[in-house]
């Protein structure tokens, strides 16, 4: 009876041990863990509102086609200076960082319908690789139908290193399906995963990316470089105004 007993309260011991051990793992490591994301969230959310809230403004200031080019897309648009790279354009950024195909087809009114640019250069997807495609056609049929007087460039993801550099494959895969949905839509098509790609290292040039995914100045002169052929060749002829 009394070993019984005994096995009985080392059983509780281990119990309440085991117990304790638990709920202090949820206060110290995931409710912190918790709130932070809950935090970043909520400063996203914030951020993201302010954003629309600035294009909204912008788009009273212009007239229909009197801007050249509106950027659209995620944190490599958002962090783009425009104007040190296309100083010859009357341009508009209109990423948002961490942006994602869902959250931007939700944004398409504000962010450039209402806007009506000469031309629209799209850059999304790097957010959400797997699910891009559930909506990635939906945002080019919106474009064709509210905006049929702007021509649109759909760019290719680009190529990564580092922990961004195991989408690398997925992101070539997805952008032969960018690229076919460019030629169904009678849209451009730029290629930037070739011209970041390192062949010796399988992933972007270290000199072009800040952290794997993101780009440096050198990435962005890469950048422009390869798309401003397409963008000179567009904005040679003035859209027939309705």
């Amino acid at each position: 009876m009394t070993r019984k007993k005994n096995v009985i309260i080392m059983i509780s011991i281990a119990s309440f041990i085991l117990l304790t051990t638990v709920i202090t793992y949820i206060f110290a490591v995931v409710l912190p863990k918790k709130r932070e994301e809950e935090q970043l969230l909520e400063a996203f959310r914030e951020y993201y509102d302010a954003k629309l809230v600035a294009y909204e403004s912008e788009n009273a200031n212009y007239d229909d086609y009197e801007v050249d080019v509106a950027f659209l897309g995620d944190s490599l648009t958002d962090g783009y200076d425009l104007g040190k790279y296309y100083p010859q354009y009357l341009t508009l950024n209109r990423g948002i960082g961490g942006d994602t195909t869902f959250g931007l087809e939700d944004r398409l009114k504000v962010s450039v319908y209402d806007l009506k640019p000469k031309v629209a250069v799209i850059l999304i997807g790097a957010n959400n690789f797997d699910t891009m495609f559930e909506n990635y056609e939906n945002i080019l049929i919106g474009m064709k139908e509210n905006l049929p007087q702007t021509k649109v460039v759909l760019l290719s993801l680009t190529s990564m290193s580092g922990e961004w550099g195991k989408n690398n494959q997925k992101a070539a895969y997805n952008n032969v399906k960018i690229k076919l949905f460019a030629e169904k839509y009678g849209y451009e098509f730029v290629d930037l995963y070739s011209v970041l790609f390192d062949l010796e290292t399988g992933g972007i040039h270290a000199e072009y990316t800040t952290d794997g995914g993101h780009l440096t100045p050198m990435g962005y002169e890469v950048f422009t470089k390869a798309l401003t052929p397409t963008l000179e060749k567009l904005l040679e002829e003035e859209p027939v105004l309705s």
